[in-house]
């Protein structure tokens, strides 16, 4: 059966797709048209360049994750320069490495700009802090900067989607005034865009599931400790994506939603271990297997 999928931020937690992906492969499930925000831009854009599972299994377990951390060459000799560094380039992380492993990975299918991939099959979600617009690439970009989307690279999308507000610098994107916009992670307006593929009458043209992180149904809620300004801004963060997930979920179809539970994985934990990639595999093939026991509804 043909699908359209949506995957959500995540971060590290992305391990979990490769799981699900693998359960929709047992199941006879292909993808179509693709979604994400996040590290489900991630994953997305490998569905929409056409890798197969296994590939996407190799490419995912295979990363050392140490390799996309790329502070300024500066702080290696005054490592406090990292804040200043914070402070007027609005992130630690250039990023470069990883829109760099992105381009050489989707280069690979013949993917460089979206003028490779069919119209409508791939959808980004970042945020425009500087017009206050969550902003669907490559939808929006022609009506909002004038950028022609046929030119615009792929890999610069999912980077910028992947942006995590202070961990990476932000992005900038010319649009039709003098200033720059400055585009940050999907997730800080959007973090699940299950909507993304509903026409005007809300019916869809094939059936979409939803890929979304959850707490353990029988875990409490437990207190953030917060020691800086950083580890505010994270709380901050995660806390507005629960929020909207929570007020968009209580209005959609959950019958068309995979919940995975994650407990304890950080967010943005570069020095994830193979056990634990192992361990997040396992639990999200669990629970899309579960999943697909009952569906459809």
């Amino acid at each position: 059966m043909k699908i359209d999928g949506v995957f959500s931020g995540g971060g590290m937690k992305a391990f979990a797709f490769v799981g699900v992906l693998k359960s929709f492969e047992e199941n006879n499930l292909s993808l179509e048209r693709v979604a994400g925000t996040s590290a489900g831009a991630i994953v997305a854009s490998f569905v929409a360049a056409s890798y197969k599972m296994d590939d996407i299994t190799t490419l995912i377990n295979e990363l050392d994750l140490n390799q996309f951390l790329d502070p300024p060459k500066l702080t290696k000799f005054l490592p406090f320069s990292k804040w200043i560094f914070l402070y007027f380039q609005l992130g630690i992380n250039k990023g470069d490495k990883l829109e760099n492993w992105l381009y050489q990975q989707l280069a690979r299918k013949g993917i460089y700009t979206f003028h490779d991939i069919r119209e409508g099959y791939l959808k980004v979600v970042v945020s425009d802090l500087s017009l206050g617009k969550l902003v669907v690439i490559p939808d929006d970009l022609q009506k909002i900067y004038g950028i022609n989307p046929k030119h615009f690279p792929v890999s610069k999308a999912v980077r910028m989607s992947a942006g995590f507000p202070y961990f990476f610098m932000p992005k900038k994107l010319p649009g039709k005034t003098k200033k720059k916009s400055i585009i940050v992670d999907g997730g800080l307006l959007s973090n699940f865009p299950m909507w993304l593929f509903s026409n005007e009458d809300n019916i869809d043209t094939r059936p979409v599931i939803g890929v979304k992180f959850s707490g353990s149904k029988d875990a409490k809620n437990q207190p953030r400790e917060i020691k800086n300004a950083i580890d505010m801004f994270t709380a901050l963060f995660a806390t507005m994506k629960q929020a909207h997930d929570a007020r968009y979920i209580s209005k959609s179809d959950k019958n068309n939603i995979i919940f995975v539970p994650v407990e304890d994985v950080d967010t943005v934990n570069f020095h994830i271990k193979q056990e634990t990639k192992d361990y997040l595999f396992e639990v999200g093939k669990e629970h899309a297997d579960n999943f697909l026991k009952y569906w459809p509804k």
